[in-house]
């Protein structure tokens, strides 16, 4: 097995040897060379500077970037109409080189907040939406990784040469450091809450008017959670934890001015790889237990719950409406099954179609975002109320991010179980969804529940 340094020189080497035959010299657009690893990195370092990381642990999949080739930005209600015009014209000038024949591809981060509105501007906010193409890229799929490099053009073989070397330096060696472990629990001081159990009750008391009114049919309330740790949280150690503790969601960092958004989440928004499309219709919730027949038990309860499943029907109902005029072949399940993860367990679809000719990523998900599970129902009544009602912006929770690859295709993930990191300090934020029947101290709990798979990771951070 290579040392980390010896890895560094063979790709230093092949870097020098590929970059001559990159094509250079159109005047716009980006390339990337991929070069392969000897084996899967071990670690993803926290370098500073802006980086972002996929994992999924059950699918043994994992996408990272680091730094800036190149990126695009986008605000207001029109913003994912105009990174998507960024997007199909990247697609026409992205080239790329596999001398090593990994069989992988380049690939981009595309992400969005909740609102398409801006939020008033902090030090460490993240764009509202963002398409941005990593300087480096680490790329791992069923054993085999690669290193992805992109520059923008116009550049020179000689720049690449020395600006990627430079970037090799810093980032190979790391990628092969032995995991750290846990640190010992520590305990996290609440310093602020929005809303309180008073104000909670208080929000789902006037939810449950609208929807006996008619008003609204669904909406989902959100909890924000503001601690304090006795250290520093470790990210890299928080990530780990995250993965171990759920290894069948995607776990997400986006990294940006000293602030990492971190989730772990259950839910696609969407996948889509040429035009088959895949979609999570995921609402109705309950909780686990260590004893098996009552979890059992719960999970039961759960499938044939009136009040879950109706919550339920309304996501499955969203999506089907979302893709019926761009979409041929739907397939839904009759009946919904069960994820089951460490703290919860929900009701589960997924649905597929097939894409009708010239659909891409950005205008499915533009079509399917917000769905009923973070948003609520009819889709633009419940926008409206919850920006009038819910007493704090969202940010990027309950936003969608993902990689896009250079055919547009790709995969979005709801950014659910979520917390914005910075030193020891943690924002942490978690909801319900509110349907005739529904209690304020039951949906409580399920909120407590949520922010407890954060508040757990953390703790060992």
């Amino acid at each position: 097995m290579l040392a980390p340094l010896q890895v560094l020189d063979q790709l230093k080497a092949a870097l020098t040897e590929a970059v001559s035959a990159l094509p250079l010299a159109p005047e716009q657009g980006v390339v990337s060379l991929l070069l392969a690893l000897p084996r899967v990195p071990s670690s993803l370092p926290q370098l500073g500077g802006p980086q972002f990381q996929f994992r999924h642990v059950q699918r043994d999949e994992m996408r990272a970037g680091f730094g800036c080739a190149a990126e695009w930005r986008a605000e207001g209600p029109d913003r994912l109409r105009r990174l998507a015009a960024v997007g199909r014209a990247l697609s026409a000038h992205w080239d790329r080189a596999d001398p090593d024949e990994t069989g992988l591809d380049a690939f981009a981060l595309f992400g969005f907040a909740a609102s398409s509105e801006p939020s008033p501007m902090i030090e460490d906010h993240l764009p509202n939406a963002l398409l941005w193409v990593p300087e480096i890229g680490v790329r791992a799929c069923q054993g085999e990784a690669a290193l992805v490099l992109s520059a923008s053009r116009p550049t020179t073989a000689e720049r690449l040469i020395l600006r990627w070397g430079e970037a090799l330096e810093r980032l190979v060696p790391a990628l092969y450091r032995p995991i750290e472990g846990p640190r010992m629990a520590a305990s996290l001081q609440p310093e602020f809450a929005e809303p309180d159990a008073a104000g909670w009750a208080e929000l789902v008391a006037a939810a449950l008017q609208d929807i006996e009114t008619g008003v609204l049919q669904k909406v989902v309330l959100s909890r924000r959670l503001d601690v304090a740790g006795t250290r520093c949280f470790d990210v890299d150690r928080l990530l780990g934890a995250l993965s171990c503790l759920f290894p069948s969601c995607q776990v997400v960092q986006l990294r940006r001015n000293g602030s990492s958004f971190v989730a772990a989440t259950p839910e696609r928004l969407l996948s889509q790889h040429g035009r088959e499309i895949e979609v999570d219709a995921i609402a109705g919730t309950a909780d686990r237990d260590a004893d098996s027949k009552i979890d059992a038990a719960l999970g039961q309860a759960l499938r044939v719950s009136d009040k879950n499943l109706r919550e339920h029907q309304f996501v499955i109902d969203a999506i089907r409406e979302a893709l019926a005029s761009c979409s041929t072949e739907m397939d839904a399940p009759a009946e919904p099954q069960l994820m089951q993860l460490s703290n919860a367990q929900h009701l589960w679809s997924p649905i597929r179609a097939r894409a009708d000719a010239g659909i891409d990523l950005f205008e499915l998900a533009e079509r399917l975002h917000p769905t009923p599970a973070t948003n609520g129902q009819p889709r633009h009544t419940a926008r409206g109320w919850l920006q009038d009602i819910e007493p704090f912006e969202r940010g990027w929770y309950t936003g969608a991010a993902g990689t896009l690859d250079p055919d547009l295709s790709g995969e979005l993930w709801v950014l659910l179980r979520c917390a914005r990191v910075c030193g020891h300090r943690a924002e942490l934020y978690a909801g319900a969804g509110i349907v005739k029947g529904s209690d304020p101290a039951t949906e409580w709990d399920e909120t407590e529940a949520k922010l407890r798979a954060i508040l757990s990771a953390l703790q060992y951070a």
